[in-house]
C-alpha cells in the first residue's frame, strides 16, 4: 500500500517543485513591485528558446548557454519590463498594470517565433543528464532533471527567503509595493529597489524555463503557459504573499496531480475531466475561500489620490462642427462599405471581412464589460463559445434556425456570466481577472474538449442552411445583410445604454465603486447585469463565428483568445463602440495581408496588437483614440470660431492625461 502510494507521489515532487520556482517568482515580483506579472510564462519561454538554441545551433556549452539564457538575458528583459514599462504606471492602476503583464504574454512569444523559425526539440537537463538513473526510492527511478528540479528549487527558496527576511534590500522591497512615493521620501531609491526585485524575478523565471524543458519534447509557448496555471494556483494558496507557504502548496499541487492520475480509472469521468482541471479548480476554489484574496488590490498608498484621472474620448472632447463632420464621414463610410460588399469585392475578402462583422460583434462585448463596466474579464472567448456551441447543437439535434438558435445561445451565454459574476462578487481587479481566466481554462479542460459537447478537437459541422436559406452561400450576400445588421443593432443597444442612466451607473461605478455605493447605487445588480450583457453579446458573437466558418471548433474559442481579445481591443479603443469594430475588421485584415507574407511572420499581427496595448498606462483610452483626438485637435485649428473652446479641450485633456500640444 505504501509502495503503491510512493510510487505515485514521489514523481510529482519534482514538478511540484517547477512549479514552486515559478510560484515564488510570481509572489516576489507582486510583493516588491505590487505587479502581477502575466508575462512570466512568456519569460520562461523566451529563456529555455535562448538556452536550447545557443546548445544546438551556436553549439555552446551547456554551462555557457545557461549564463547568457539565465543570468544575462533573463535580468535585463525583466529590467526593461520595469523601466519601460511598469514603472511608469501607477501603483493603484491594477488594470494597466494586468493589460500590460497579457500584452508581454500575447506578444513576446509571437516574436520570438519570428526570430526563432526552427523548432527545437529534446532540450538538455541543467545540471543532471535526464536519461541518467541517480536514485532509486521504493524502486522508482529518479533522473537527472528530477534532482535538478528538487536541488534548485531549495536552494532558490532558502536564499529568496533570506534576501527578504533579513536584508535591507528586501525590507525597502515590502515598503516599495506598499507606496514607492512614501520609500522615495524616505530617501530610498525606491526604483532601484523594484529594478533588482524584477531582476531576481525575472532571473527566477528564465531558471524555471529552463528547469522544467527537458520534460517537453518540444520547446513551445503553451507548454509554459500551463506551468503558469500550476504556479498560480499554488501563489493563491498562499495568498500572493508567504514564499514557504506558496512553495508548500505547489509541492503539494504536484503530488496530489500524480495521485490523482494514478488512483482514478482511466477510463472514467473524474480522470477524463476533472484531473486535466484540477489546477483550475484549486485556483478559483483559493479565490472563492481564502479571505486574503478579495483585497488584492487594496492600496494602502496614502498618495494614491495624487494620481490624475483618465482623459476623455476623441468624441467627447471635439467641437460641434468637428462632430458633424465626423457623422457625415462615417455614415458615407459606411454607405460605401455596405455597397462595396454587395456589389465588387473579391469573394475571398467578402469573407475575410464577414469574419471582421463576427469578431466585431464579439469585441463589444468587451466595451460592455470593461469599458463602461469597469470588469477585466478575460472569459469573453469562453463565453462567446458557450453560445456558439449551444446554437450549434440546437440546430444539428432540433433542427432550430439561425433566430432562434442564436438567441437561445445567447441567453445560455448571458447565464454563465451571471453565474460567474455571482462567484465573483467579492473580487475586485486582479481577483476577477484570476477567477474569469480560471473558468475559461476549466471550459476548455471539462467543456470544450467533451466529444458529445463539443465535438471534439475537430468540433462540430453545422448546418448552413438555418432560416431555410443558404447564409454562406458564394453567390448570395445574405450573410453580410445577417450579420451586418446584428452589429448594427448590438452598436445601437450600446448606445443608447450609454446615454441612459444605466450608462451614468457604469460610469460612476466604473469610476470608484465606493462613491458609487455611497450614494446609493446596488453595485451587485449592476455588475451582474453588465455580466449577463456582456455575456450575451459574446454569445452572439460566437453564434456568427460559427456560421461564417461552418464549424463550431473548440480552438476558436481557447482561453487564450480571450486574452488575445482583450490586448486587441484595448489597442483600438475599449471605451468605444467604433473601438471594438475597428478591432474586429483591424485583426480580420491584417492576418489576411500577412498570410501573404512567409510563414514565419503569421503570428506578428498578435505583436502588432500586443506592442499597441503596452501603451495603456499612457493612453487607456487607447492608442488608436488617442492619435484620432491629437488628429482631431490638428484640424480643430482651422476654425477660428472655435479656437477658444479647443484651448479649453486641450486644457481639461492636458490636465487629465498630460497631452502636449505638438
Amino acid at each position: 500500500m505504501f509502495e503503491t502510494f510512493f510510487g505515485f507521489a514521489i514523481p510529482g515532487i519534482p514538478f511540484g517543485c517547477t512549479y514552486a520556482v515559478i510560484a515564488v517568482g510570481l509572489v516576489l515580483t507582486y510583493q516588491a513591485t505590487g505587479v502581477f506579472n502575466f508575462a512570466f510564462p512568456a519569460q520562461a519561454y523566451a529563456a529555455s528558446l535562448v538556452f536550447t538554441a545557443l546548445i544546438q545551433s551556436a553549439h555552446l556549452p551547456s554551462w555557457l548557454a545557461f549564463i547568457i539564457a539565465a543570468v544575462i538575458m533573463s535580468p535585463l528583459l525583466g529590467l526593461a519590463f520595469d523601466r519601460l514599462l511598469f514603472s511608469k504606471i501607477p501603483n493603484t492602476n491594477t488594470t494597466a498594470k494586468l493589460v500590460t503583464g497579457i500584452s508581454l504574454l500575447v506578444g513576446l512569444p509571437s516574436l520570438l517565433l519570428v526570430a526563432f523559425p526552427s523548432n527545437y526539440y529534446n532540450p538538455p537537463s541543467l545540471i543532471w543528464d535526464i536519461n541518467t538513473v541517480y536514485l532509486t526510492f521504493w524502486e522508482i527511478p529518479i533522473n537527472g532533471a528530477q534532482i535538478s528540479s528538487v536541488v534548485v528549487t531549495v536552494l532558490m527558496l532558502g536564499a529568496l527567503v533570506g534576501l527578504l527576511r533579513f536584508t535591507n534590500i528586501g525590507l525597502q522591497m515590502r515598503g516599495a509595493v506598499e507606496s514607492r512615493r512614501l520609500v522615495q521620501l524616505d530617501g530610498v531609491n525606491a526604483g532601484g529597489v523594484v529594478a533588482v526585485a524584477w531582476m531576481v524575478s525575472s532571473f527566477l523565471a528564465g531558471m524555471s524555463g529552463i528547469l522544467f524543458s527537458p520534460n517537453f519534447g518540444e520547446i513551445q509557448s503553451q507548454n509554459y503557459a500551463l506551468l503558469f496555471v500550476f504556479a498560480l494556483a499554488a501563489a493563491a494558496c498562499g495568498s500572493f504573499r508567504s514564499l514557504p507557504k506558496t512553495a508548500i502548496a505547489a509541492v503539494l499541487i504536484g503530488i496530489g496531480q500524480f495521485l490523482f492520475q494514478g488512483y482514478l480509472p482511466t477510463t472514467g469521468f473524474l480522470f477524463t475531466t476533472v484531473l486535466p482541471s484540477f489546477p483550475f479548480l484549486v485556483l478559483a476554489g483559493a479565490l472563492l475561500l481564502m479571505p486574503g484574496l478579495r483585497n488584492l488590490d487594496s492600496s494602502a498608498d496614502p498618495l494614491s489620490s495624487v494620481d490624475p484621472p483618465l482623459p476623455p474620448t476623441a468624441a467627447a472632447s471635439r467641437l460641434p462642427q468637428m462632430d458633424r463632420m465626423i457623422k457625415i464621414a462615417w455614415y458615407t463610410v459606411l454607405g460605401v462599405f455596405v455597397v462595396s460588399m454587395l456589389t465588387w469585392i473579391p469573394k475571398d475578402w467578402e469573407s475575410v471581412l464577414n469574419q471582421g462583422l463576427a469578431f466585431s460583434a464579439l469585441f463589444l462585448s468587451i466595451t460592455l464589460i470593461t469599458g463602461m463596466g469597469g470588469q477585466l474579464s478575460l472569459a469573453q472567448a469562453t463565453l462567446a463559445g458557450v453560445g456558439a456551441f449551444t446554437a450549434a447543437q440546437l440546430a444539428l439535434h432540433l433542427g432550430l434556425n439561425f433566430l432562434i438558435g442564436g438567441l437561445i445561445g445567447a441567453v445560455v451565454a448571458a447565464m454563465v456570466a451571471v453565474v460567474l459574476a455571482v462567484l465573483s462578487l467579492r473580487l475586485r481587479g486582479l481577483g476577477l481577472a484570476l477567477m474569469t481566466l480560471a473558468a475559461a481554462l476549466l471550459f476548455d479542460t471539462a467543456i470544450f474538449s467533451n466529444q458529445t459537447l463539443a465535438g471534439g478537437s475537430g468540433g462540430l459541422n453545422i448546418q448552413a442552411k438555418w432560416l431555410g436559406l443558404d447564409l454562406n452561400n458564394p453567390n448570395g450576400h445574405l450573410y453580410f445583410i445577417v450579420a451586418f445588421l446584428v452589429v448594427l443593432l448590438i452598436t445601437g443597444m450600446i448606445l443608447f445604454i450609454r446615454k441612459g442612466t444605466t450608462g451614468r451607473v457604469l460610469g460612476a461605478l466604473k469610476g470608484s465603486e465606493t462613491g458609487a455605493a455611497g450614494i446609493g447605487i446596488n453595485l451587485t445588480k449592476e455588475r451582474i447585469m453588465i455580466f449577463a450583457l456582456s455575456g450575451a453579446v459574446a454569445g452572439i458573437g460566437g453564434v456568427l463565428l460559427v456560421i461564417q466558418e461552418n464549424v463550431a471548433n473548440p480552438q476558436s474559442f481557447n482561453y487564450a483568445f480571450g486574452l488575445i481579445f482583450i490586448v486587441i481591443v484595448v489597442t483600438t479603443g475599449v471605451s468605444t463602440v467604433e473601438g471594438a469594430i475597428q478591432g474586429g475588421f483591424g485583426f480580420v485584415v491584417i492576418q489576411k495581408l500577412l498570410g501573404y507574407a512567409p510563414a514565419r511572420f503569421a503570428d506578428l499581427t498578435f505583436v502588432f496588437f500586443a506592442f499597441g496595448a503596452l501603451t495603456y498606462a499612457a493612453h487607456p483610452e487607447g492608442i488608436l483614440e488617442f492619435q484620432k483626438r491629437r488628429s482631431y485637435q490638428r484640424i480643430e485649428r482651422f476654425f477660428p470660431s472655435a479656437m477658444k473652446k479647443s484651448e479649453e479641450n486641450e486644457l481639461a485633456i492636458g490636465i487629465a492625461g498630460g497631452v502636449s500640444d505638438d
